[in-house]
């Protein structure tokens, strides 16, 4: 006999994966549109003038930051707008009342999350073998950096549901904040290219660490330490797990 727990987490992921499988025109489309003009433009185009760019074609330099950018914005973007709806359509409420600890409710978006993120990586990962022989480093880091930054990202989804009282308010953290922290993280350069003064800047840029280590996870190549990018982004995941289930705890944002 299943365990009470385990029946409501996996109901609550079953949700999440069935609310983007559903309308997956919407959610699964347009991140493989979007990353096959990337390659297009800034691979084939563009690419062929810059050359090389540590030691590998400007494509597969690239590769690896367009596969982590869809991952990120979308891990982030299923958990904000889902919470959020359930807290809209006053449903969060069913989950609160019930005999469901609060970490199960944050574990089991999050999961959602991380499953559309690592379904996009798949779909943006086939596109790229189109454009480039992909070639694997080390394929342990590849899924444990493509894990840590999906949970890392679906945790700040949640904290932003958290706190939005409309849906305008879910879509100003990706616009304002994390769309230039991932263009500014090193997709499309190699952060040693920065005069010094930017690189230290760079340095405080979470999503340099996720990047440079999930290319690492491909290249084998890595503009910052990649245990210090692991270190990173455990910490942030311990960090915004404690936040997230502070607020669910006190009812911040949930309860009117």
């Amino acid at each position: 006999m299943s365990h009470p727990y385990w029946i409501a987490f996996t109901a609550l992921v079953r949700k999440e994966v069935n609310r983007f499988s559903r309308i997956w025109v919407q959610t699964l489309v347009p991140p493989a549109i979007t990353m096959t003009l990337y390659f297009l433009i800034f691979g084939n185009l563009i690419g062929s003038r810059i050359g090389q760019m540590g030691g590998f074609s400007y494509m597969e330099f690239i590769m690896p930051g367009l596969i982590m950018m869809s991952v990120i914005t979308n891990s982030y973007a299923n958990v904000a707008s889902s919470f959020f709806s359930a807290k809209f359509q006053r449903n969060i409420e069913e989950l609160l009342v019930a005999p469901v600890p609060n970490m199960l409710i944050i574990i089991g978006y999050v999961a959602g999350g991380v499953a559309r993120g690592l379904c996009v990586g798949a779909i943006v990962t086939t596109v790229a073998l189109l454009f480039v022989d992909i070639q694997i480093h080390s394929v342990p880091m590849l899924i444990l950096t493509v894990l840590m930054t999906s949970i890392m990202f679906a945790l700040g989804g949640l904290i932003n549901a958290i706190f939005a009282k409309t849906f305008d308010d879910i879509s100003i953290i990706p616009t304002f904040v994390l769309t230039p922290l991932t263009y500014l993280g090193g997709v499309f350069y190699s952060i040693s290219l920065l005069p010094d003064v930017w690189q230290n800047v760079s340095q405080l840029n979470p999503v340099v660490y996720t990047i440079n280590a999930f290319r690492y996870g491909f290249l084998g190549i890595s503009d910052v330490s990649v245990s210090m990018s692991l270190a990173i982004m455990a910490t942030f995941i311990v960090v915004l797990t404690a936040i997230a289930y502070r607020l669910i705890d006190k009812g911040i944002g949930l309860r009117s």
